[in-house]
């Protein structure tokens, strides 16, 4: 049997919050399930606690802090652990970048926008310019600074195996400029082959399709149960509960099916990435493009 590994405490502020409640929870005589019972949580969520990859809320360190006689220090350093998390995030997502390096498989359906592992910089920064103008140009460089460490995980050698799929019209239904489109669809397909990874396009004739209300990101881990993100415009949620998330992968495999196939995909997408860069040159050149105009005539 592998030796266990311990959590480094020092590699962060919720590896050290992790580290002190298995401390603490050995120090008292319990192993994990017995710590958990009574509580509406399961033995993987409290194991991913101790090993600073999940964040705890307040209904469990409070049970934590009861059942360990430990004076409400859980719940007390739960706001600590959070804004250590939360940096370019926001709160409800702050657990999320930490889950995706610990996937082993990736898969999620974009049906409004680009997934946030694919973007570009430009992309991200035009969006929150058209969704949320009043963000300080300061807040808005620390979205996009976090926004793209997260896909450092694109460099990793085990890095999650991942499965795209997106809506057509995130592609084409945009009110960003052609090169700032050319640049992404160009980074999609740069980042898509060179990590062998899937990417599938529901084409904009097919109206109904499974999943066609929100976004849904299945995350699986070699040590723990599969789990889900979903997000709407101010609020996300992780969903465990084993039946739920066992149907979002039925419908998630039900909207593959429905999707071109991956070549039909990246071809699309070629395609649409060329007509945005000639679009982007024609408006940088528009003197070429009245004589080729007029030439053609």
């Amino acid at each position: 049997m592998p030796a266990r590994k311990d959590p480094d405490a020092s590699a962060s502020v919720p590896s050290f919050y992790g580290a002190e409640l298995r401390y603490k929870r050995e120090a008292a005589g319990l192993t994990l399930e017995q710590l958990i019972e009574g509580s509406y949580r399961g033995i993987s969520f409290l194991s991913q606690i101790e090993r600073g990859e999940r964040r705890m809320p307040v209904d469990l360190a409070r049970h934590v802090d009861l059942r360990l006689d430990t004076d409400g220090f859980f719940e007390r350093r739960c706001d600590d652990v959070a804004k250590a998390r939360q940096k370019g995030y926001p709160l409800y997502f702050a657990d999320v970048p930490d889950l995706e390096r610990q996937a082993t498989v990736l898969e999620e359906w974009g049906p409004l926008a680009i997934p946030g592992l694919l973007q570009t910089g430009e992309y991200f920064r035009g969006s929150i310019q058209y969704s949320v103008p009043t963000t300080s140009p300061d807040r808005v460089e620390e979205l996009v600074s976090a926004r793209l460490a997260r896909a450092e995980l694109w460099q990793r050698v085990e890095r999650p195996r991942y499965w795209g799929i997106l809506r057509e019209s995130t592609l084409r239904n945009t009110p960003l400029p052609p090169s700032v489109m050319a640049g992404q669809l160009e980074h999609i397909l740069n980042v898509i082959r060179s990590t062998q990874s899937i990417l599938q396009v529901v084409p904009e004739t097919t109206p109904w399709h499974p999943l066609k209300h929100g976004m849904a990101k299945i995350m699986t881990f070699a040590d723990a149960p599969p789990l889900v993100w979903t997000e709407s415009e101010f609020e996300g949620r992780i969903v465990d509960f084993p039946a739920t998330v066992e149907e979002y992968r039925r419908r998630y495999d039900l909207l593959r099916a429905v999707a071109l196939p991956p070549d039909a995909s990246l071809s699309l997408i070629e395609a649409a990435a060329r007509t945005y860069r000639n679009e982007a040159e024609q408006s940088e050149h528009p003197t070429s493009r009245r004589l080729a105009q007029e030439q053609s005539q």
